[in-house]
């Protein structure tokens, strides 16, 4: 059998996220997606905010559990917004392939793992979701 997690990247195991307002109606299950550069590639800032604005309105359209999730890389300064959405793990990997994604990440009974997009989908355990998830401090105003 062959093992996914080998042709990774790294830093896909790593990753922790952050939302910037509470909420505690976790779905069972959800994928979380996002629409910037894929690994290895730079896009403008406009052609990723266009995207991620193009993914939030086809979740939205495909979902009625869509909130804001932004993953980021404990040990560099990377981070990516993302959409944690209510929908299948073969419709979430559909939608990544779609953004041209290389990975989405798949929440199950709070259970993280990542799965390329590609022919090569399967998911792989990263560990427990909701020890990765932390706040933003709120901004003084």
């Amino acid at each position: 059998m062959l093992d996914h997690s080998m042709k990774m990247n790294p830093a896909y195991f790593e990753t922790h996220f952050r939302r910037q307002t509470s909420w505690d109606d976790w779905p069972h299950e959800f994928a979380i997606i996002t629409a910037y550069a894929t690994t290895g590639e730079t896009w403008t800032d406009l052609r990723n905010r266009d995207a991620d604005q193009m993914l939030e309105a086809e979740l939205r359209k495909r979902s009625t559990w869509v909130r804001r999730l932004t993953g980021y890389s404990p040990t560099s300064d990377h981070s990516e917004p993302g959409w944690a959405v209510a929908m299948s793990f073969e419709e979430a990997c559909d939608i990544g392939q779609t953004y041209w994604q290389d990975a989405i990440y798949f929440v199950y009974d709070n259970a993280l793992s990542v799965s390329f997009c590609n022919e090569l989908r399967k998911p792989v355990e990263v560990g427990p979701f909701r020890e990765r998830v932390h706040e933003l401090p709120r901004r003084l105003e």
